[in-house]
């Protein structure tokens, strides 16, 4: 991985998690790829989805997604279940971030704090492929990252959902790559 590359780790949360028929094996190859990173001297964000009172009541009717998780005030800031996962907590140094919708990008300062460091490529991990992930590849493709989605590093409840993005909709503007370090 180069110093102008940037692994995002995004959503791996407890209650989001609990989505998957089988965690232990992506949070094994996550993990790696975030010690192969910082054992580079790379960078490493992570993203999580969580919300305070004004970020619920923010949420507008017409968002579909969100306006279950406010009207049920789910995914709170501070409740465990929205937390990163304990094996792949960030430590000093890294990038934290909190959005309150899909993508990594969209209600973040995460482009800017990226930009400061000089990142003009990102390596995404994360869950779900058809949320988070989806959303911030097309995101950051718009906002001219080079991107690579770690094959190993990404999963979505919907088996079927997960193989038609990982091979045929993403190809469109990312690489797919077994490793960080295949970038």
């Amino acid at each position: 991985m180069t110093d102008t590359t940037a692994l995002l780790v995004l959503d791996f949360q407890p209650a989001i998690l609990a989505a998957l028929p089988d965690t232990e094996g992506l949070i094994s190859r996550v993990a790696a790829a975030v010690a192969g990173t910082r054992a580079d001297g790379g960078t490493i964000a992570h993203v999580r989805v969580a919300f305070t009172e004004a970020d619920w009541a923010a949420v507008p009717a017409a968002n579909k997604a969100f306006t279950v998780l406010a009207d049920r005030r789910l995914m709170r800031h501070d409740d465990p279940a929205a937390d990163f996962h304990p094996r792949l907590a960030p430590e000093p140094g890294d990038l934290v971030v909190r959005k309150t919708r899909i993508g990594a990008l969209s209600t973040t300062d995460l482009d800017r704090r990226l930009r400061e460091r000089g990142i003009t490529a990102l390596v995404l991990a994360g869950v779900t492929t058809s949320g988070v992930v989806l959303s911030t590849a097309l995101e950051a493709a718009d906002r001219d990252y080079r991107l690579s989605v770690l094959a190993g590093g990404v999963a979505d409840p919907d088996p079927r959902v997960h193989e038609v993005l990982m091979s045929e909709v993403l190809p469109r503007t990312a690489e797919i790559v077994d490793g960080v370090r295949d970038r």
